[in-house]
C-alpha cells in the first residue's frame, strides 16, 4: 500500500518570478512530484500543486512555507484575489490509501510548524476545530486588512501560533478538503457590476449552486472581467452546469464568454462529466483513456 497525498499551497505573490523560483526551489528539495505552478499577476498569487507520500508532502510544504514567510512582506502586498497571509491557504487532499483522519493529522502537524514560525494559523474544512471555521470565506472575511482588529477579539484566537497581528506574514489557513475544481470564466466586458450580478446567480451563498464559491475580478488592462470560482464538490455541481449558467447569465446582458481557465490539477471524473454532457457519450468508460 502506497499512500499518496496532494497539496495545493497558495502564496501571496504572483509577480516576482525570482521570489517564486526561490520558493519552488525550496519545495523541490523534498521528494514530491510537482504537478503545477500557476502564477497570476493580477491576483498576485501563486498556487503550487504537488503529490507524494504523506511524509514527503509534509516536509515539502514546511520547506515551501518557511521560504515564503521569509521572503514575502504582506505590508506591501496588493492584488485582486482575497488573501490574509503570505502563505494564505494550505489544503491537503487525500488521494490514495489516506483517510481523512490521517490527513487531518498532517494538516495539524503543518499548522503547529507554522505556529512555531510565529504565524497565526486557523484550521478549516475537515480539520476545523469550530463549526464557524469550516468555511474559508468566513475565516478570510475582511482579508489581511481586517486581521489587526480581529486579533483583538477572543473569537479570532488562532488554533496555532500567536494571538496577535503579525504584519509581515499575516495569517495562514490550513486543513483537509474534497478535491475542488478551480474554474475561471473570462467575459468580454469591463463592467464589474455586471460581473457581481452574475456571481450572485451562481454562488451558493447568494442563492446559486450550493457547491460554488465565486467572485468577480477585473483582468488587468484587458478590459475584461473574470468570474473566478471554486467548485467544492464537482460530483454534485459539475463544471458544465456552472459554465452554462454563467454563459446564459452573461448573454442576458449581451456579453460573450472570452475563454475559461482550469487552475491546477482536475480530477478525471470531473472531466468525464464534461465529456458526457457535450459529446453525449453516456456509455463512455474511464478505461477507454490511455496515455
Amino acid at each position: 500500500m502506497m499512500k499518496r497525498l496532494l497539496a495545493e499551497v497558495n502564496i501571496s505573490e504572483g509577480r516576482d518570478h525570482g521570489l517564486i523560483n526561490q520558493v519552488q526551489t525550496a519545495l523541490a528539495q523534498s521528494e514530491v512530484e510537482i504537478i503545477d505552478v500557476d502564477s497570476e499577476p493580477n491576483h498576485n498569487r501563486t498556487v503550487f500543486t504537488y503529490i507524494g507520500s504523506p511524509e514527503a508532502v509534509l516536509q515539502g510544504t514546511m520547506d515551501l512555507a518557511s521560504k515564503a514567510v521569509e521572503l514575502i512582506d504582506m505590508t506591501k502586498h496588493t492584488g485582486s484575489h482575497p488573501r490574509m497571509g503570505a502563505v494564505d491557504v494550505v489544503p491537503f487532499i487525500p488521494v490514495k490509501d489516506m483517510t481523512t483522519e490521517e490527513t487531518v493529522e498532517i494538516a495539524k502537524e503543518f499548522g503547529r510548524f507554522m505556529g512555531s514560525l510565529g504565524v497565526p494559523v486557523y484550521y478549516y474544512e475537515d480539520a476545523a476545530t469550530r463549526p464557524e471555521r469550516t468555511n474559508l470565506v468566513k475565516i478570510r472575511k475582511g482579508q489581511y486588512e481586517a486581521l489587526s482588529e480581529k486579533m483583538q477579539n477572543e473569537e479570532w484566537r488562532p488554533d496555532e501560533g500567536p494571538f496577535e497581528f503579525v504584519p509581515k506574514s499575516g495569517a495562514t489557513v490550513t486543513g483537509v478538503r474534497f478535491p475542488l475544481v478551480a474554474f475561471n470564466i473570462n467575459l468580454k466586458t469591463d463592467d464589474i457590476e455586471i460581473g457581481k450580478k452574475i456571481v450572485k446567480a451562481v454562488r451558493g451563498a447568494t442563492g446559486g449552486y450550493q457547491y460554488v464559491r465565486a467572485i468577480a475580478l477585473p483582468i488587468g488592462e484587458s478590459k475584461m472581467i473574470q468570474i473566478s470560482m471554486n467548485l467544492t464538490n464537482y460530483s454534485k455541481t459539475p463544471i458544465h452546469r456552472v459554465f452554462e449558467t454563467v454563459k446564459s447569465e452573461a448573454m442576458s446582458y449581451g456579453i460573450q464568454v472570452a475563454g475559461t481557465e482550469l487552475v491546477g490539477p482536475v480530477p478525471m471524473d470531473a472531466l468525464k462529466d464534461v465529456l458526457n454532457h457535450y459529446l453525449q457519450a453516456h456509455h463512455f468508460s474511464m478505461e477507454q483513456i490511455y496515455i
